[in-house]
This record gives C-alpha cells, sequence and structure tokens, in this order.
C-alpha cells in the first residue's frame, strides 16, 4: 500500500495473491502476516453554493495471510524449479465506511415535486391501493404524507412545497466492506520465470441510509404547505462471487523484471438486496404525518468486468526499485441478471454510460540496512463516458519498513482523494442541482509478519 499498489512485478507479499499470484513465487521461506488499519474519511460537499462536511473514524483488519513453501511442506522440487508455494489469504478490496452532507437553499423545486412528476398520469385508487407495488416505494407514503395532491378531477399532481424556497440537507451514511478469500498456488523456475494462480471468493456487504430533511424558509406559509419533511431510506445489500487470477513474472536480468496478470469476471451469482423507506410531514396547522413503505427484497446476478495488469520493476541491486502497474477494465462490459428480469435496459445503459478505462500505479522502495523507505502513487481514470461525472480517484503513499531474519515490521500512509456529482433526485422536468463533494480518505496501516 505504501508504494501505491504497483506490486505486479514484485511479489513475496499476501497481498499480490489478489493482484498478480505469480507474487507468491518469490517467496523462499513460509510466511505469516498481518495487517490492521484505521480510516478516516472526510467529505465536503458544494450544494447551490452553500458549503457542507462530515467525517468518519474506522478501524479494522486489512488482510490476513499466510505462505507454505516446499521446505515447510517437505515437497521435494526437480530440475529447474526451486521452489513451489500455497497461500491462503483475506484482503480488503474496498471500505465502505463514509459519511456525507449536502447542504443548501433550493429555490426551484423539492422532493414534493420530485413525487408528484412520478405519481402524474397515475389514479388516486391505483396509488392508495398498490400495496407492494411500484408506488408503495415512493408515492403512496408522499400521498398518505400529504407531500402531493392532485388536482381535481385529474391525474395529475403537484407538491405541497411551501414558497419562497426550502433549505435541504440530505445525510448520507455508508458502512461495509468487500473483502477476498483466496487460495493460491505459485511457482519458481530457474529463478527467471514465476508463476502463479489464485481462485478468489469476494464477499460484501453493504449499508446505506440516507436522511432528506426539507425545512420552509419563511416563518409564514400557507395552511396546505408543509412546514417540514423528512425521508429516510435504507439499502443493505450482500453478495458473494468467484473469480480466477493467473500471472506470470519474467525476469530476464536481474535489474529488470515484467509482470503480466489476466483477471477473469468476478461472476456473482446471488445478489441481495433488502431496502425500504419512511416519509414524516410536519405542519403548522394540521397533525403531523408518517407513512413507510414495506420492506423490499430482490435477488440477482452480477458479472464484473474482465482486467489485465501489465507491472515493470527495476531493481538496483540491494539499494532500492521503482515499479509500475498498468491496468486496463472495461466497465461497459458489466452485467446484470435474474431467472425472473432480464435487465436489458439496465444492460444497454451500462453499455452507453461506461467505457474502457485505464489505472496506473507507481511504487519506490530504497534501502538501508534493515530499514525501507517507500512512496507511491496510483490514478485511477474515470469510468464514464463523455464526462458525465468526474470518478477519477487518486492516492498518495508512505511507508517505512523493519525487517529482521524472522521478522518484519511494516508502517503505511495512503492518502485517496476522489472528486464526484452527486443528484439527490430527478425525473422529468424536476431535478435537483448537482452537488459536488470532495472526499479524502486517510488509511494508516501496520503489518506484523513472521517468517519460518
Amino acid at each position: 500500500m505504501s508504494m501505491g499498489g504497483a506490486f505486479g512485478a514484485l511479489g513475496a507479499n499476501s497481498s499480490v495473491f489478489s493482484t498478480n499470484p505469480a507474487g507468491i513465487g518469490f517467496f523462499s521461506r513460509s510466511d505469516f502476516n498481518i495487517s490492521t488499519s484505521i480510516l478516516y474519511s472526510n467529505a465536503e460537499s458544494t450544494y447551490n453554493g452553500d458549503l457542507a462536511s462530515d467525517s468518519r473514524l474506522n478501524a479494522g483488519i486489512q488482510n490476513v495471510g499466510v505462505v507454505l513453501t516446499n521446505d515447510y511442506l517437505n515437497i521435494q522440487t526437480r530440475g529447474k524449479w526451486k521452489n513451489i508455494q500455497f497461500g491462503l489469504g483475506v484482503n480488503q478490496l474496498k471500505n465502505f465506511n463514509n459519511r456525507i452532507l449536502i447542504n443548501g437553499r433550493n429555490n426551484s423545486n423539492s422532493i414534493a415535486d420530485f413525487y408528484a412528476a412520478l405519481a402524474n398520469g397515475s389514479s388516486i385508487t391505483d396509488i392508495e391501493e398498490d400495496v407492494y407495488g411500484d408506488y408503495s416505494y415512493d408515492v403512496a407514503p408522499a400521498w398518505w404524507t400529504f407531500l402531493i395532491n392532485n388536482i381535481e378531477n385529474t391525474n395529475q399532481y403537484y407538491g405541497t412545497t411551501p414558497p419562497g424556497g426550502i433549505i435541504q440537507e440530505k445525510f448520507i451514511e455508508t458502512w461495509g466492506s468487500m473483502n477476498e478469500l483466496t487460495f493460491a498456488f505459485g511457482g519458481n523456475y530457474d529463478d527467471k520465470l514465476y508463476i502463479g494462480a489464485s481462485l478468489n471468493i469476494p464477499y460484501f456487504n453493504y449499508k446505506e441510509r440516507n436522511t432528506l430533511t426539507e425545512y420552509a424558509i419563511q416563518t409564514t406559509i400557507p395552511e396546505e404547505t408543509y412546514r417540514s419533511a423528512v425521508v429516510y431510506e435504507n439499502l443493505n445489500a450482500s453478495g458473494t462471487g468467484v473469480n480466477l487470477k493467473l500471472g506470470a513474472i519474467y525476469r530476464p536480468i536481474e535489474w529488470f523484471r515484467f509482470g503480466l496478470a489476466l483477471h477473469t469476471p468476478t461472476f456473482y451469482t446471488q445478489i441481495q438486496d433488502n431496502w425500504d423507506m419512511t416519509i414524516k410531514s410536519f405542519w403548522d396547522t394540521y397533525d403531523d404525518e408518517s407513512s413507510s413503505s414495506p420492506l423490499g427484497s430482490y435477488e440477482y446476478s452480477l458479472n464484473t468486468p474482465f482486467r489485465t495488469v501489465t507491472s515493470f520493476a527495476f531493481i538496483f541491486k540491494n539499494y532500492g526499485l521503482v515499479s509500475v502497474d498498468y491496468e486496463l477494465i472495461d466497465y461497459a462490459s458489466a452485467s446484470l441478471d435474474s431467472p425472473h428480469y432480464a435487465f436489458q435496459t439496465e444492460n444497454e445503459e451500462i453499455s452507453n454510460t461506461y467505457k474502457t478505462t485505464s489505472n496506473i500505479r507507481l511504487g519506490t522502495e530504497w534501502r538501508y540496512q534493515n530499514l525501507s523507505f517507500r512512496g507511491g502513487f496510483s490514478l485511477y481514470g474515470s469510468p464514464y463516458k463523455n464526462d458525465i461525472n468526474e470518478g477519477s480517484i487518486k492516492s498518495y503513499s508512505l511507508g517505512f519498513g523493519f525487517k529482521e531474519r524472522k521478522f518484519y515490521f511494516d508502517i503505511a500512509w495512503v492518502l485517496t482523494e476522489i472528486s464526484e456529482d452527486y443528484y439527490m433526485y430527478g425525473y422529468g422536468n424536476v431535478n435537483a442541482n448537482k452537488a459536488t463533494i470532495d472526499s479524502k480518505h486517510s488509511n494508516f496501516m501496520i503489518t506484523y509478519g513472521l517468517n519460518f
């Protein structure tokens, strides 16, 4: 991590099970390591010219890995095969813990206007009697809390938005992580060619809670408009998948290494989504109201894109090294599926929205006796076509390591910067202006390792 993740041509680290498993071939002794992390996230938002910020602190296990070599396993190698290795690890691929606050004045529309636009063309009977259908997760709660009303004798609706503008505040909280259980195998042929493969089982749990609050700005408002409204939305998604990663590292001369890794798509055969929402409205004249949707649930499958990782490393004897990774991913090739629904429209939207992009990771390490000093940079390109959103990610990293014969200790610090556009709602002619969110994630990690 302190080298920007640029380890595709280096190896001898259990994190490479998830990048280039050929790196396992560089282990000459059995190894056990564990990494802990502390993540501090801060997000600043700009919405209609108003600024807001929030932050979150989270701690956990970053990865655990063990590698067993042929000496430990009492396996005899033949010919030019120097070593073979078996590895087992759990690597954290993504940390979802974050908090974002958006706050600003809106003189154009409200969430009530959004629900009215969704309701237009539907009869009151359809809305009121739709207990478990699409209306029950947005339009129906808005109707029962009087955020929307209909134009008499029509199927057209309007939001009971207070005049003079409103203050909107949205609080977004996320929890969870994506981890990968990996089983790796590799070998070293004549200290020239290193090969490896890993069978990986990624699994994730993602929770999101959104709270959108609106307040009337004017002190005096008509009695048929709400003083304030709150919309609570909850999402819980979890899934398990499988993928295969193949890799090779070639060292034609002592000071140069070339690596290549191929990652098959991850096949998530059963992703489970659960969601619900509640709306509350508060009035100057009438009683306050509250209405909740039923608990929604859906299962589907997801295929992620195929990816390739090309790597180079330049080794300066025992003094230091420079490493580069270049990753290529076609995000437009991702697809959704379900036995009950073909997702044709959604998959076309994925193809039209996303593109092929590249990621670059750079890292360096310099040594003095038992000490190592490291630094890195990574740039993950935006996956979006036509610049419809920012989406790029930059990371800067520094690190320090100490190594004895049977023990090593490493520290890494990674600063990640993300800029993206966020829209609170939008349908037809009712659209909230975009909020620009600039996030910084500061991750501090410590690794303890033993050789045996």
